[in-house]
């Protein structure tokens, strides 16, 4: 059972302010992690942080990852690491012809770029533990595309490749990377985009495709705390399909 636990592991876990990232921290934090949480809304942040497990030694981190100037200033003040969980994200539809290139910068720079230069640099200092686990979140789209969804599913597509390379290159510390892939979440942003991407008469209908339900953000949560632990010592390089069943093809009847 201790392999389960978190205890005295120190994890960086980014878009801590809400969703899935929020729930991953407090979950974190109950499981015996000291937590450095990271957002950009210094008020949904400290919501965050007041709802962590007292007893820890946590940390609060504001940046906004458009801006390189301020992904330099978190790695700098990040702890050494036992782990990171990249949950910051943006999903914003646009049609395929419409792309422009601030479309792709905007999407490409939080949900890929922002990635990769945090591990880089928190790599570089020598601030990931021998043994960490780095989790990655990625989409169901990648594999079940959309309407609109092309920049977003490209962004999550070059994240998942990327792990893998990456846990190539820190394997031999230890260093454990996975991905997870959740299909529609209960989240403010998932919920917008459903809206954005779907009308009333057919957001029903869609929801209903999924033979377990719609996910929760503690769902996703106990998978990331799972690859955080020791119990999953032996797991690198996977991508992990979370999506209730959605891709099983399920016809619901009435």
């Amino acid at each position: 059972m201790q392999d389960f636990l978190l205890t005295h592991k120190t994890i960086l876990i980014t878009g801590a302010s809400s969703g899935i990232g929020k729930a991953a921290a407090i979950l974190a934090s109950q499981m015996g992690a000291n937590v450095v949480i990271h957002g950009r809304d210094i008020n949904k942040l400290n919501d965050t942080l007041s709802q962590l497990n007292p007893t820890g030694n946590h940390l609060l981190l504001q940046a906004d990852l458009t801006k390189q100037e301020e992904i330099t200033n978190l790695i700098k003040q990040c702890p050494k690491v036992d782990g990171i969980v990249h949950c910051a994200g943006i999903v914003k539809p646009v049609p395929a012809k419409f792309i422009q290139q601030k479309h792709i910068d905007e999407m490409f720079s939080i949900n890929y770029n922002a990635v990769v230069l945090i591990n880089s640099g928190l790599l570089q200092l020598k601030k990931v533990n021998d043994k960490a686990s780095i989790v990655l979140i990625s989409t169901i789209s990648t594999q079940h595309s959309y309407f609109g969804g092309a920049l977003y599913i490209s962004s999550k597509g070059a994240l998942e490749t990327y792990a893998r390379a990456l846990g190539l290159e820190t394997v031999a510390k230890g260093i454990r990377v996975n991905t997870l892939s959740p299909a529609m979440v209960h989240t403010e942003i998932y919920e917008n985009t459903l809206k954005s991407i779907l009308n009333p008469a057919h957001a029903d209908k869609y929801v209903s495709t999924y033979p377990l339900g719609i996910g929760e953000p503690l769902d996703v949560a106990h998978s990331i705390v799972f690859l955080l632990s020791n119990a999953s010592k032996w797991i690198t390089g996977t991508v992990i399909k979370m999506d209730g069943g959605l891709t099983l093809g399920y016809q619901k009847i009435e």
